[in-house]
């Protein structure tokens, strides 16, 4: 115990470092948790059973590359002004989805926020959907 102290007392820059790198990964898990996030299997069951809506926050071009079908695309960046758009769906699920999950994550929690009871985040975005074998279109 007493080298762990002569160490974080010689080298105390990199262990501050090393904690804040600590508590930012903590942090993120935990605000990405909060059983908001959904797989693509459990997306697939709320989609055919409970009639849930994809809101795909991907760029235009992202989306036109291939999409969930069916899927709403709201770009992440005017998502804020489109929520009078998305009311409609408010006491359905509705399922975030963008390329790998962070972007969706973002935008599953403004939902929440806008009083979207049942928003969730598709973890690991189109890239999990399309690694699970599940369909794509790109048809508009």
């Amino acid at each position: 115990m007493e080298q762990y102290l002569e160490f974080a007392a010689n080298h105390y820059l990199l262990v501050g470092a090393f904690f804040a790198i600590l508590a930012a990964l903590i942090w993120n898990l935990v605000s990405a948790s909060g059983g908001s996030n959904i797989d693509p299997a459990d997306a697939t069951l709320k989609i055919n059973h409970e009639d849930a809506v994809v809101v795909d926050v991907r760029s235009i071009k992202e989306f036109s590359d291939g999409h969930i079908l069916h899927a709403e695309n709201i770009p992440l960046n005017s998502l804020k002004d489109q929520l009078p758009r998305l009311e409609k769906f408010k006491q359905r699920p509705v399922i975030v989805v963008c390329r790998s999950g962070s972007r969706s994550g973002a935008a599953a929690s403004m939902l929440r926020k806008a009083g979207f009871e049942q928003a969730y985040n598709l973890r690991g975005g189109m890239l999990a959907w399309e690694n699970a074998g599940l369909p794509v279109t790109r048809k508009h």
